[in-house]
């Protein structure tokens, strides 16, 4: 055989083993997007009716008190995943990583384990902890106070997002500490050795090797929790039986997207919500990109 044909038969192969997939990459991601490009320009009464009307849904957006109060609340989501899930998950990976530390393993399963009742049970059982009067939260509050004032703290109704955040603390703040884990036990321990021998303190090497080790895998699970904490949708879905709650204190980007498309029909304003959150999903993802080129340029 030739080396043209066989260069001409590796070609066919190649194409042949990449078209499943770029059947599947077109079916489920190029045709969804072109689809949603055209339906941000149209008004949709239903599946079946549309108007075009160009770029006036996305002015409508913009103009849309309550599209902001959305991305308000989501954002104050996203901080509450950022400045308390994270540093918490990191804590107890320091925690877990200790060689004096024993049970290590049931410690692990233990923090790991709401992620294995999956997020709707979790939902159900956060409703219940937060329940007013009967709740476990405002129950264990009342006892340790011993006032029992605090049995009529409506959760759901006065502190939305405080909830959200609290039984997303729960939820995955074992999942992020896994990954943490994981980098910690990656530190060279030579360079551990050398900063005792040099007579460094728990936080000069907290500081001086720990977080430099750290410092890539901490980035990712950052970007991780931030575009998870953009699309939450599930959680205050079921919390709030599918509204905003009162005032629309729980009221996120994707639970709005929803509510436009499938509760009011209108998939052209639900497409141009979509695309304002891919746009900001895109935006994080382009900082991750050009923070870990910076510290691969730093190393």
């Amino acid at each position: 055989m030739r080396s043209g044909e066989i260069d001409r038969s590796r070609v066919v192969f190649s194409w042949a083993m990449l078209a499943p997939f770029l059947a599947l990459f077109i079916i489920f991601v190029v045709y969804p997007l072109i689809q949603s490009a055209f339906l941000a320009a149209n008004q949709t009464f239903g599946p079946g009716t549309r108007t075009y009307v160009g770029t006036k849904n996305f002015q409508l957006l913009f103009s849309d008190p309550v599209f902001w109060k959305s991305i308000w609340n989501t954002f104050i989501y996203a901080l509450g995943s950022l400045f308390i899930q994270l540093p918490i998950a990191f804590l107890l990976a320091l925690a877990l990583n200790s060689r004096k530390l024993r049970g290590k393993g049931i410690y692990r399963l233990i923090f790991f384990s709401p992620q294995l009742m999956g997020l709707v049970f979790v939902s159900i059982l956060g409703a219940l902890a937060f329940e007013k009067r009967a709740g476990l939260v405002n129950q264990a509050i009342a006892f340790i106070t011993q006032n029992p004032k605090y049995l009529e703290i409506d959760w759901l109704q006065q502190h939305v997002m405080a909830t959200l955040i609290l039984i997303s603390l729960w939820l995955y703040v074992g999942f992020n500490m896994i990954y943490f884990l994981a980098a910690l036990q990656s530190v060279d321990r030579s360079l551990m050795e050398a900063a005792e021998i040099d007579g460094a303190s728990a936080w000069g090497k907290l500081r001086h090797v720990i977080f430099p080790s750290v410092k890539p895998v901490a980035t990712f699970v950052v970007l991780l929790s931030m575009i998870g904490s953009l699309q939450l949708f599930e959680l205050p879905y079921i919390l709030l039986e599918g509204s905003g709650g009162p005032g629309n204190r729980g009221l996120t980007i994707v639970m709005y997207l929803y509510q436009n498309g499938f509760d009011l029909g209108d998939l052209g304003y639900a497409s141009a919500i979509g695309w304002v959150l891919a746009l900001i999903l895109i935006g994080l993802a382009l900082v991750q990109v050009k923070l870990t080129r910076a510290q691969e340029v730093g190393q």
